[in-house]
């Protein structure tokens, strides 16, 4: 008993040390615009820190690690880095959905609204690579108004894949994204979790 309580002791650190290196980065390299705007393209989006960005595939995958997976999800662009690692590290094939117009003759399409670039995006998958029976995980960097995670629930149903669980490094709560996620019957898991960025101020929510 002793020995099982130092290693879920020494587990709890380590979960809380990855967690702590993402707010503590977010915190130095995050900058924050106006109209609920949070830029952290030094180390997730644009410029990655590879290290940082496994400790975090790892956090989704302990969170997961009782779900039955055979494929990660995501959409273009910014989702694909945490997803082909996570892929990577499960062993499994990864599938990103595309935001542009395709030349796919047999696909699944639904409709995006992007917050960022204020405007509509067709967004498809090949039905090939998205089939009935499967059990997919979704992941991306940001969650906001859940506008991507509608369209990614959309494709799912369409295909008759199930959509086991959704995860998002950083989560803008005052967007309220998380409730169009459970709404659906979807599980939903943030690393990070900013309460607000009122007068350009990162607040984040503590554990």
């Amino acid at each position: 008993l002793v020995l099982l309580l130092a290693i879920n002791s020494q587990h709890r650190q380590t979960i809380n040390c990855t967690m702590k290196a993402l707010r503590d980065r977010i915190l130095k390299d995050g900058k924050c615009y106006p109209g609920g705007i949070l830029k952290v393209d030094k180390f997730i989006n644009h410029q990655m820190d590879p290290n940082l960005m496994k400790r975090i595939c790892v956090e989704f995958i302990r969170r997961y690690a009782s779900t039955e997976i055979n494929k990660i999800i995501t959409i273009e662009a910014s989702g694909i880095a945490p997803a082909i690692m996570m892929g990577f590290l499960l062993d499994l094939p990864v599938v990103f959905a595309k935001k542009k117009p395709s030349t796919m003759a047999d696909m699944l399409s639904t409709t995006v609204f992007s917050f960022t670039k204020q405007r509509e995006y067709h967004v498809v998958i090949s039905k090939e690579y998205l089939r009935e029976g499967d059990k997919v995980l979704f992941v991306d960097d940001f969650l906001a108004y859940g506008n991507a995670a509608k369209g990614i629930i959309d494709l799912c149903k369409q295909a008759g894949a199930e959509l086991v669980g959704m995860g998002f490094i950083i989560e803008k709560a005052f967007q309220h994204g998380r409730e169009v996620i459970e709404q659906a019957g979807v599980r939903c898991e943030s690393l990070a979790i900013i309460e607000s960025l009122e007068n350009c101020e990162i607040k984040l929510k503590e554990d």
